[in-house]
């Protein structure tokens, strides 16, 4: 897991995968429950990188989509 200073370079797929990784982890018998915050923080901190991917990406969209029906 890396410091929240990658996300900003991050590519929606890799935020998804490591997404995986972390839910992966947190659901195997070795998981610590020290570590459960700091698998929190950094999903949540993905999470609003996926989200404000799809929503770039929704608005692209909708631009390309307005001038073809002009």
């Amino acid at each position: 897991m890396e410091n929240n200073d990658d996300l900003k370079t991050m590519s929606y797929s890799e935020a998804i995968a490591e997404l995986e990784r972390i839910v992966r982890e947190m659901q195997s018998d070795s998981c610590s429950i020290d570590n459960l915050s700091r698998y929190t923080s950094r999903s949540l901190a993905l999470l609003k990188v996926c989200k404000e991917k799809l929503l770039a990406t929704d608005e692209e969209l909708k631009k390309i989509l307005a001038e073809l029906e002009q």
